[in-house]
Parts: structure tokens; C-alpha cells; sequence
């Protein structure tokens, strides 16, 4: 599998914007949908539908350019797949990358804060803390991961932006902790005290549990899937060509 051949600076610039668009919808829809409702069905559903939504288009509009990233976590799964072929980021892109999403995420979240006349930095006071959380967080990251490299690793890259926005819907329903899935958002989300916000001291228990199920979802991956080689010029579309070789969510 190829990487995109965009120059480096307008590929961070992409996972930026894109990561910025992601929690500004994150955030906002949550914020809209707790002022328009009391039902509490009815908000989380308003808000995991627009992040969903949101997730897939941004996927495929940004994935020419820089993969389509968003997370860390899929850059990290993109590097550790693509290490051998050098059909992934290499070592020091990871750093930009990861940069670039969280201050796309910290950019986009105070966005969302201003356009609902909120502060622009606004920590948050909603505690996510306990073990069930961690868990569910594990569980949806690690599967994220795991539906980016079947689709990607068995040629049928072009599902991606699909299948990640259907995950990570889903996930928000299923798994105990929402469904966060992406250390990026994660700690953009500590800075509104709005109905999507995390409280700062509970950041650090998430991103572990993402790390942990990152790690666990790439194992099974090279488990169930392995690697088939190089894809041939053309067999992956370019929106998924950096996201997981063989092996990306959420919830962000």
C-alpha cells in the first residue's frame, strides 16, 4: 500500500482542519441537542448521529490529502502496519500528526464553546472515571482499529469512511464510556463544561484505555488478517491509502 504523496505541511494542515471540523461538531451538536431537548435518548442520539455523520464525510473528503487520520491512535496503527513496506507515516511524521489533531481538536472545541456564546475555555467538571469506563473505551478503540484493517487489508478501502462513522456510532450506544475513541478529541473535550465535555482529571484514565485497546486491536488484527503485502498501484482507493495498510474513529 501507498502513502498519499501530498507534501508533509499540507497534510498536517488537513488532519488540523479535519480534526478541528470533528470536535467542533463533537461538541456542538451536543450543546445544541441538550438546548433543544430533555429527553436524554433524544440528545445522545442527535449527538452521536451528527458526530457520525460528521466523521465519514470528513474521512472522505480530507483522506486524499493526509489519510484521513483524526486520532493518534490511527496514525500510530498506520506507522506500526506500514513500518516494513513504508507504506505508512514514517517515525518522525508521527509527531507532526499527532500535534496537528490535538491542536485541530483544542482549535475546534472552543469553537463550538463560541458559536453557542459559551467561554472560549471552558474546563469541564463532568467526572468520567471507573472501570467500566476504561473498559468500554478499550473495547471501542480497539475495534475501530480492527474495522479500519479488514477493510483496508482485504482491498475494500473504500468502505472506510463508511465503516468508521457506522462504528463509531454504534460504539457511542454499546460501549459504557460513550465511546470516545481518540486521545485527540479526548483532550479536546476537557475544555468545554458542556454536555460532551470530560473533566480534565479524567483524561488521563481514558487515554490509557484507548492506548491499551489500540494495542489489543492491532494484535488482532495482525492475528485475524495479517498482512498480504503491498497493495499494486490503484487496488486501494487514495482516502483510505494512510489510514491502517493492514490496517481509523470516533468519537469521538
Amino acid at each position: 500500500m501507498t502513502t498519499t504523496t501530498a507534501p508533509l505541511v499540507r497534510r498536517l494542515a488537513a488532519e488540523a482542519v479535519g480534526t478541528a471540523a470533528l470536535a467542533a461538531v463533537v461538541v456542538g451538536s451536543g450543546i445544541q441537542a441538550a438546548a433543544l431537548s430533555q429527553d436524554g435518548g433524544v440528545r445522545f442520539l442527535a449527538n452521536v448521529g451528527a458526530s457520525a455523520l460528521a466523521l465519514a464525510v470528513l474521512i472522505e473528503l480530507f483522506g486524499p490529502v493526509s489519510g484521513g487520520h483524526f486520532n493518534p491512535l490511527v496514525t500510530v496503527g498506520a506507522w506500526w502496519t506500514g513500518r516494513r513496506d513504508g507504506s505508512g507515516p514514517t517515525l518522525p511524521e508521527l509527531g507532526g500528526y499527532a500535534a496537528a489533531q490535538v491542536v485541530g481538536a483544542l482549535a475546534g472545541t472552543s469553537l463550538a464553546n463560541a458559536m453557542f456564546g459559551r467561554p472560549f475555555v471552558e474546563p469541564s467538571g463532568h467526572g468520567r472515571d471507573g472501570g467500566t469506563l476504561w473498559l468500554g473505551e478499550a473495547v471501542a478503540t480497539g475495534t475501530l482499529l480492527l474495522v479500519v484493517a479488514a477493510l483496508t487489508g482485504s482491498g475494500r478501502g473504500r468502505l472506510v469512511p463508511a465503516a468508521v462513522g457506522l462504528w463509531v456510532g454504534a460504539a457511542c450506544w454499546a460501549t459504557s464510556s460513550g465511546g470516545f475513541a481518540n486521545p485527540a478529541v479526548t483532550l479536546g473535550r476537557a475544555l468545554t463544561d458542556s454536555y460532551t465535555g470530560i473533566a480534565p482529571g479524567s483524561v488521563p484514565g481514558f487515554v490509557l484505555a484507548q492506548l491499551a485497546g489500540a494495542a489489543a486491536g492491532l494484535a488482532l488484527a495482525g492475528a485475524l488478517f495479517g498482512r498480504s503485502g503491498p497493495a499494486r498501484p490503484g487496488s486501494v482507493p487514495d482516502d483510505a491509502r494512510d489510514l491502517l495498510p493492514g490496517p481509523a474513529t470516533t468519537a469521538g
